[in-house]
């Protein structure tokens, strides 16, 4: 019987790779449509469509267009090869059986303020993937193609304990809704890559109800980057979640930290972080060598807050206001469930879950003053 189980478990875990290793062969597939229409180089569009494949568009007057995959590709055949097109894409969602696909991109226009949502028929031609079909439709929209970093966590457990834990769902909503709402990308990032495990989720509550249900949001969810994915330079600012599950996986992580380090330093972009998200931060060094907390005001969750005797809080590797302090940082907070935020130049850090908007609408506040 372990044999059998364990021969089961090898079955299921080939089948998760082997899916996995097709979405990244679709995701080629679609990135070359993408970076070849946003970047005028045809043969990368005609790389991505199958030969005898027909886009279905809309003319001015709503009537049906079909315009065969080998012309839409002339229309980028020009002498601006390699230019700059002015359209950002992004893949929202792919959906993949057995040799055919689905999968829908955004594409942005920040120049003329609109948002085309194109969807892809796919299916896998002599081991090779190819769009047979595309639609779009377009609405305006003041999505500007600046991106934001949430960092969130695998962690599933406390430590070496079986008691559950997870991301905040209400911190990521509260941000993200937020970043939306101001034209901001999001995109997420964890140490493994994949699903994460969601705690805190209240459906009464309608924004959390409204995204819960929202596929392109969930999609992005079961599906963050892996950090070896991640280009530091396509982003304005990372954002670091709690949840209990912010106190293990993600402040050890080399990648994770060299990805922050890299936006803030290089980029002069903002690291920020909210309640035990904050403990992403604490092992942060500049390039001199210095602990980025050391001089800062920062705030998250204190450990006065915590629940001292419980087993959770035993699991913890290290205390967040304990660590920032001895590390020369000013931790600061107020009473519980109240919102606390703390501006340190390109650092903002949040003291709960009530803090989330405001932790955004603070970086937003200074990427617009860029």
């Amino acid at each position: 019987m372990k044999h059998l189980l364990l021969f089961i478990g090898f079955l299921i875990l080939n089948a998760s790779v082997f899916a996995q290793s097709e979405v990244s062969k679709i995701e080629t597939t679609l990135l070359n449509y993408i970076n070849g229409t946003s970047y005028n180089q045809s043969k990368l569009i005609e790389k991505a469509f199958y030969a005898n494949a027909n886009l279905y568009l809309e003319k001015n007057d709503k009537s049906l267009w079909t315009v065969p995959a080998k012309e839409y590709a002339s229309w980028y055949n020009n002498k601006n090869e390699g230019q700059f097109t002015g359209r950002i894409g992004n893949i929202l969602s792919i959906d993949n059986f057995e040799g055919v696909a689905t999968a829908k991109a955004e594409i942005i226009i920040p120049s003329n303020g609109s948002r085309y949502i194109d969807l892809f028929l796919l299916k896998k031609i002599e081991n090779e993937w190819k769009i047979i079909s595309k639609t779009a439709s377009n609405e305006k929209s003041n999505q500007n193609g600046n991106k934001i970093l949430f960092i969130v966590s695998n962690t599933s457990f406390h430590g070496t304990s079986k008691l559950a834990t997870g991301n905040s769902f209400s911190e990521i909503v509260n941000a993200y809704d937020t970043f939306k709402k101001a034209g901001f990308t999001v995109d997420f990032v964890s140490p493994k890559g994949g699903s994460i495990p969601l705690a805190y989720i209240n459906t009464s509550d309608t924004l959390q109800k409204k995204l819960l249900y929202n596929e392109d949001f969930m999609y992005a969810l079961k599906h963050t980057k892996e950090p070896k994915n991640i280009i530091a330079k396509n982003y304005k600012a990372v954002h670091y979640i709690g949840g209990g599950s912010a106190m293990y996986d993600v402040p050890k992580n080399k990648e994770i930290q060299k990805i922050s380090m890299t936006i803030y330093e290089a980029y002069n972009g903002i690291i920020s972080s909210v309640c035990h998200g904050t403990a992403g931060i604490v092992h942060l060094k500049t390039k001199d060598g210095k602990y980025l907390v050391e001089g800062n005001i920062v705030s998250g969750y204190p450990e006065a807050y915590e629940k001292e005797g419980a087993e959770y809080f035993k699991q913890f590797p290290f205390l967040i206001q304990k660590t920032i302090e001895e590390r020369g940082g000013i931790f600061k907070y107020s009473p519980r469930n109240s919102e606390h935020v703390e501006v340190s130049g390109n650092l903002i850090t949040g003291q709960n879950y009530v803090s989330s908007r405001g932790v955004a609408l603070k970086i937003i506040e200074k990427l617009n003053r860029k």
